[in-house]
């Protein structure tokens, strides 16, 4: 059951240079084959160091029984299981997937801070972030959207805490390889393979594509994550030098920086005052629709904050809606 010597070693130089040895780690795992790969290579490679969860979205009647799965086979590891059950209100029947994973990062977050673990990892793959960065490609993203997932990344649900992808660099038959060494069958879930799931669609035209190069897609990703860190430091120098924040407003005196500062600068302010939604989560269309108006001296409103244009903009709180 136990991967090769050289794959541990392998997994345990990609781990190494994310968080050092000796922490406590949280693995999610559904009992998908790269998850459950992570789960092979994490025991092994960090013995006594990790726990598991399972998240049971309770959206499949398969779901309990993989959960089941998982915690069958942490046990035969030696490793603490738990499976973290989503109680809906009422279940969604629209954007399920992205509703599903605000809900099982917020159980994952609850979870990892009450047993005081140093992250949680996840195990999206190489594969994985090139149907991400095809996926951001169609819909028109910037440099921020196309350095596709990080390695290392706030938790969403807990800024707070910290996610690790430690098998970004590995192909998902690497994993189906480890997997089945191992004698451990993944669970197989059905709306992998359902159509009306963009991600879904994405993975089937890449299957089709063998002119297109996964790992060279990972690197461009790569160069793109380098760019964003260096829009990053000049919309910080941008902020110190023209926004200013005093009593719950940010005002900012337009500089002629170039668009993609502006756009982040407002971001930045919105987030820092939002009161709405997820103001740290804006779309583009969002920010480019803000932007405008503020630039032709309107007045709009964005989760929960009021902005204000002209040739100094205005960021305050929103009155309470009724």
């Amino acid at each position: 059951m136990v991967p090769g010597p050289a794959l541990i070693e392998r997994f345990r130089t990609d781990l190494d240079a994310l968080i050092q040895p000796g922490s406590r780690l949280g693995l999610a795992v559904s009992g998908g084959l790269d998850s459950l790969a992570l789960l092979l290579l994490a025991a092994a490679a960090r013995p006594g160091e990790v726990e598991v969860a399972t998240v049971d979205h309770g959206l499949r009647a398969e779901s309990r029984d993989e959960a089941d799965m998982v915690a069958g086979l942490c046990e035969r590891l030696g490793v603490p299981h738990s499976t973290l059950a989503i109680e809906w209100d009422i279940p969604p029947t629209s954007a399920i997937q992205e509703q599903a994973r605000i809900l099982r990062y917020g159980a994952l977050a609850g979870w990892s801070r009450d047993l005081g673990l140093g992250a949680v990892l996840t195990g999206h793959h190489l594969d994985d972030q090139a149907e991400t960065i095809v996926m951001r490609l169609n819909r028109g993203s910037g440099v921020r959207g196309l350095a596709g997932m990080r390695r290392s990344a706030p938790l969403p649900g807990d800024p707070e805490q910290l996610l690790l992808r430690p098998l970004l660099g590995w192909r998902r038959s690497e994993l189906e390889d480890i997997c089945e060494s191992a004698g451990v069958p993944p669970a197989i879930d059905t709306s992998n393979e359902d159509g009306k799931f963009e991600r879904v669609r994405v993975r089937r035209g890449l299957a089709g594509a063998d002119w297109l190069d996964r790992q060279a897609l990972a690197t461009s990703a790569g160069h793109c994550a380098e760019a964003n860190e260096a829009i990053e430091w000049a919309a910080a120098m941008e902020w110190d030098r023209s926004a200013t924040s005093c009593e719950g407003e940010i005002l900012y005196r337009p500089s002629g920086a170039p668009t993609e500062i502006v756009r982040r600068i407002v971001a930045r302010a919105v987030e820092e005052l939002g009161t709405e939604g997820q103001p740290g989560d804006l779309k583009g269309r969002e920010l480019d629709r803000l932007i405008s108006e503020l630039q032709a001296g309107k007045v709009a409103t964005l989760r929960g904050v009021r902005c204000v244009g002209g040739p100094e903009w205005c960021f305050n709180r929103a009155a309470a809606r009724r």
